[in-house]
Parts: structure tokens; C-alpha cells; sequence
């Protein structure tokens, strides 16, 4: 905890003694004793409420109303646009206050997304291109780039940098603030690295039937487990493999692939691992470019079985995308020959068999009036 200075001076009893009087640099301030204890035990103001006399802090009264009115209301106030956001981080992990800011600047409520604009661009070492992103519960980010991984601190304003064995990572999970896991499509393993100490903790591997490397096609993760979608070096097997998220033992194997022959479906590596946490059921995706045009499969896997839920079989009109949102109950798709946005109804899906013959398709066009450019949708 930073050293402050309190004055203590002896006074008459308050006629409510759940006020509390502090002067922060010469300018008085009066609060009640519940809201500084908002700030948690271990904050100053959680200190000060409890020091039964005048309390004088020596810092900026102006940044410390405004982290008083964010304990009163749980927000900012708005002129706090005038202040440099550096300078109240900085005041706030001297009060002891910086997660109750860090949850009031991400408050989704705070975004209008017809308003957005740039705020600031990330700065990066070198000249290689970001190729995986991940964030934190706790506000931090990392960015990939060629070999290396850039770490940014809530506030985006300090950053870290360490240098990994890959040559490129395609897929990037944070497993904590200090912890991520790391994979790539030429590279044999997922790799658990310290980024704070710049080393590899572990490497997790796939044992195939023909022993030969696993490379990493995806990665997923729920509060609980930690899943990898693996595809043999010699890319004649595949599977997704579920970790015990604090242990990292294996869990369970489910989707394994042995290929033999022409079977296209089971050559098809799940190359997006999403956990939809409303149904308990992990949706793993792939497609497939071939002489016959694009295809796919979504399959959504409940893992305490290693049975797939149901699926999705992709041969008109395959996915170049596709993502869900739990709280709504849907599946959205961006066709690859179409371009168009597609939704399915997620509560539905477990009576619809969409193969080519099937004519229930679950697929519902969301609109279709985007400008025409030169013969293409935009």
C-alpha cells in the first residue's frame, strides 16, 4: 500500500458518527462511512473510514471527487473527460480503487455503437503483422505478431513484450492476466506461456495413431476447461481435446478423426471452438475449399458424453464465419458464396437434419439490402 499522510487531530464527537469529514489537499470532503468502505478492506478509504478522527490526505482534491463519486454511484462522473486517464489510474491504485475503476470505464452500458471511433492505436515492436488477439476478465489485452507477444495493461497504456519459438501464432487464449495459451497451424503443441517471466510452462501435445507432431487448428475455453482442436503434421487425424482449466490434466477426447481414403467430413479439422455456456455444449466449426466449392460442418458437442448434440452440414452456401450468441438463442453465419448474414435458432436445431437432401434448412437470410458495387454486395 503507497505511504500517505493523515493528520490526526482531536475533536468533539460528530452529532453522526457515520459521517466522515476527509480534507484532501486543503479542499474538504464529506461522506458516510458505507460508502468508502465500497472501496474493499483493503483500500486506504476503507482505512480511513475507520481512523476515528479528521483525516488530511496530501493529493489532488479534483481527482479524488471524482473516484468519490465513482464509489457513490458505481460510475464516473461526466467531467471526467477533462482529466488525463494515466493520472487517474494512477490515483486510483493509490487509494486502492483501480478494479472499481477498471469495471466503470468497460461498463458495456457506456458504448454507443452507431459513436464509435478510434481511440487510440496499439503500439507495436517490429514490422510484423497482428495475427491473434486476446483479452482478459481483468481489462488486459495481448497481441500477437509474428513471434512475439505484446501485453497491454488495462488502461492500454504500459506494455510488455516477450519473444516466443513460433514462427506465427494463429490462435491466442488468455488463461489469466500473466498466462495465455498459444498455438499454431506449422507449429507442434499448445504452449502455455508466463508472459510476465517470458517462458514456456508447458507444452500440451495430442498423441495420434501415427505419432507424428499435433499442430493446433483452435482454441476454447470455458471458466472450467480449456479446449484444443488438433490436427496431426501429417494431417490424416484430427481432434479436440478438453483440459481441466487449473490443472491442465486432460479431461476427456471427443471428435477424433482417423482418415482414410476420400472421407472429406472427417478431414475437416474444428477450426473455431466456442463454448455456449446456456446449453453446456461446446460448438467446434470447420470448412474445407475444394474442387466442388466450400463446405463444412458445425458441430455442437456436449462433453460430458463425447456425443455430438447436433449438427450443421455445410454444402450450399458455406460459412466464411460463424459465431453464436448464447442470451439469444441464435447462430449467425456470413455466407462464403453469398456474402449474405444468415441466423439459425439455436432451439431448434436439435430437430433439423440439414443435409443436401434435406429441404428444412435452418438458415434465415437477416436482410438483404446492402449497396451493389460494381455487380458485388458490399
Amino acid at each position: 500500500m503507497p505511504s500517505f499522510d493523515i493528520c490526526c487531530l482531536e475533536t468533539e464527537p460528530e452529532l453522526n458518527s457515520n459521517v466522515v469529514s476527509i480534507n484532501v489537499g486543503g479542499r474538504i470532503f464529506q461522506t458516510t462511512k458505507q460508502t468508502l468502505t465500497q472501496a474493499g478492506p483493503k483500500s486506504l478509504l476503507y482505512r480511513l473510514a475507520e481512523t476515528g478522527s479528521d483525516r488530511f490526505v496530501d493529493r489532488d482534491p479534483d481527482q479524488f471527487s471524482l473516484l468519490l463519486s465513482l464509489l457513490r454511484s458505481g460510475t464516473l462522473p461526466s467531467k471526467v473527460k477533462d482529466f488525463d486517464l494515466r493520472d487517474l489510474i494512477e490515483e486510483s491504485r493509490f487509494y486502492g480503487v483501480e478494479s472499481l475503476l477498471t469495471s466503470s470505464l468497460s461498463d458495456p452500458s457506456h458504448l454507443d455503437a452507431f459513436a464509435l471511433r478510434k481511440s487510440s492505436e496499439l503500439p507495436l515492436n517490429g514490422r510484423d503483422t497482428p495475427s491473434a488477439i486476446a483479452s482478459t476478465p481483468f481489462g488486459s489485452l495481448h497481441v500477437s505478431h509474428g513471434s512475439k507477444i505484446t501485453s497491454f495493461d488495462w488502461s492500454l497504456t504500459r506494455k510488455s513484450t516477450i519473444l516466443t519459438q513460433f514462427t506465427a501464432i494463429d490462435s491466442l487464449l488468455a488463461i489469466s492476466p500473466d498466462i495465455a495459451a498459444a498455438g499454431a497451424t506449422d507449429f507442434s503443441g499448445l504452449q502455455i506461456l508466463d508472459l510476465q517471466k517470458g517462458r514456456v510452462k508447458q507444452v500440451l501435445n495430442w498423441e495420434n495413431a501415427t505419432r507424428s507432431g499435433s499442430t493446433v487448428q483452435a482454441i476454447g475455453s470455458s471458466g472450467e476447461f480449456l479446449f484444443t482442436s488438433f490436427e496431426s503434421s501429417r494431417r490424416n487425424s484430427n481432434s479436440i481435446l478438453v483440459y481441466d482449466m487449473n490443472t491442465l490434466n486432460p479431461v476427456i477426447e471427443i471428435a477424433r478423426n482417423e482418415i482414410f481414403g476420400a472421407d472429406l467430413d472427417s478431414a475437416i479439422p474444428a477450426t473455431k471452438l466456442r463454448w455456449v455456456s446456456g446449453y453446456g455444449l461446446l460448438m467446434a466449426s470447420g470448412s474445407h475449399s475444394g474442387l466442388s466449392g466450400v463446405s463444412g460442418n458445425i458441430k455442437f458437442w456436449d462433453i460430458r458424453s463425447g456425443n455430438v448434440a447436433f449438427e450443421l452440414k455445410e454444402k450450399v452456401d458455406c460459412f466464411a464465419d460463424v459465431c453464436v450468441s448464447d442470451n439469444m438463442n441464435v447462430l449467425f453465419k456470413v455466407g462464403v458464396s453469398s456474402g449474405e448474414v444468415f441466423n439459425a435458432d439455436l432451439r431448434c436445431l436439435g430437430t433439423v437434419n440439414n443435409d443436401a437432401n434435406d429441404n428444412s434448412n435452418p438458415w434465415m437470410c437477416v436482410e438483404n439490402r446492402r449497396k451493389v458495387v460494381n455487380g458485388k454486395k458490399e
